[in-house]
């Protein structure tokens, strides 16, 4: 890896008193001497990096302290770092998400949020679950929400709507009766593709990932009316989604419906099961309840998996794929594994 040094006059637009690109350069060490892969010659050339100049030093410093004030934002800034660490150094993946963290660790909460919506929207949550943590909460109306890992939801009981905005991840929602009110008020689920109208009804909603488009919703019991949210000649329309069904949509249209899968909504109970799937969707599933990064080697990426599996302890579930399959698991770190073909 290079870096190229940079005087306070070479970038035209400063970040929180520090030149943008020393900002942007010093980020990027940052992020690569936090990515699982570091090495002797990398950490060396970053010491070089910090003596080339003395503003080199100094916002390396600004980020070590910034690191240790925003730990109550870690959900957050922790996403934008993951992203940066396993996109092509090159990419305009990391660029945008050095530019996020930069924005964070040099201009503050404040400034970072503002320019980032799904960060405010983060912040402003009513309830927000981390990495690998389900929380199960009780509405005023009688309603039961589950929510899944690294998943949040503004909620809104007042007035003539029951409303659960989902912000991020995914949710389980078992209907009250709202009893206080007669006729009893509407509940909707609002995600940023569409609406959701349940009918006494159990289901899970789960949210796209930032920058890809399509949702979900698994119907257990009752049914619910998916809205997209795009009105006019070139929207689809609603299409009601019964028990035993799920479907996914987009802001546009509504799929064609198809039926559960065994294990579906398993993670309510802290379960994860797989029939049949294939390894590498198996350990993207499964990464979304750990930290740090799970390679799966494009060699046993078609490998079959079968089983139910303890969300609670997603080491030992990588620790059993040996014996169940010919494969090696190999750690740089806790956060840095790689599923590989058996040596």
């Amino acid at each position: 890896m290079t870096r190229t040094s940079a005087s306070s006059s070479s970038s035209p637009s400063p970040v929180g008193g520090f030149d943008a690109a020393i900002a942007q350069q010093a980020v990027e060490w940052w992020v690569s001497l936090r990515s699982g892969n570091v090495t002797d010659t990398l950490r060396a050339a970053c010491v070089r990096w910090r003596e080339a100049h003395p503003e080199h030093e100094r916002a390396w410093r600004h980020i070590e302290k910034a690191d240790e004030r925003m730990r109550h934002v870690s959900g957050t800034l922790g996403a934008a770092l993951a992203q940066a660490a396993l996109q092509a150094p090159r990419s305009r993946g990391r660029r945008m998400a050095v530019k996020a963290i930069a924005g964070a660790l040099f201009m503050g909460t404040g400034a970072w949020v503002a320019s980032d919506p799904l960060a405010v929207q983060w912040l402003r949550a009513d309830a927000r679950t981390g990495v690998g943590e389900r929380r199960t909460l009780r509405l005023a109306d009688g309603t039961t929400l589950v929510l899944n890992t690294r998943s949040a939801v503004r909620l809104s009981m007042q007035g003539n709507v029951r409303r659960i905005a989902l912000i991020a991840g995914e949710i389980m929602v078992t209907t009250g009766k709202d009893a206080g009110h007669v006729p009893p008020r509407p509940l909707i689920v609002v995600t940023a593709q569409a609406t959701l109208q349940p009918m006494g009804t159990r289901f899970v909603v789960r949210q796209a990932a930032q920058g890809s488009d399509g949702e979900s919703v698994q119907v257990f019991e009752g049914a619910v009316r998916v809205t997209p949210n795009a009105t006019g000649r070139d929207a689809d329309g609603a299409r009601i989604v019964h028990a035993g069904e799920q479907t996914q949509f987009t802001s546009r249209d509504v799929a064609p419906v198809t039926p559960l899968a065994e294990g579906d909504g398993a993670w309510a109970d802290g379960m994860f099961v797989a029939v049949d799937m294939r390894l590498d969707a198996f350990l993207a599933e499964l990464s979304r309840y750990r930290r740090g990064y799970v390679r799966c080697d494009p060699g046993v990426a078609a490998l079959r998996v079968s089983g139910t599996y303890p969300l609670g302890d997603t080491d030992a579930i990588l620790a059993v794929l040996p014996h169940a399959l010919p494969v090696s698991v190999a750690s740089v770190t806790r956060y840095w594994v790689t599923i590989g073909p058996r040596g």
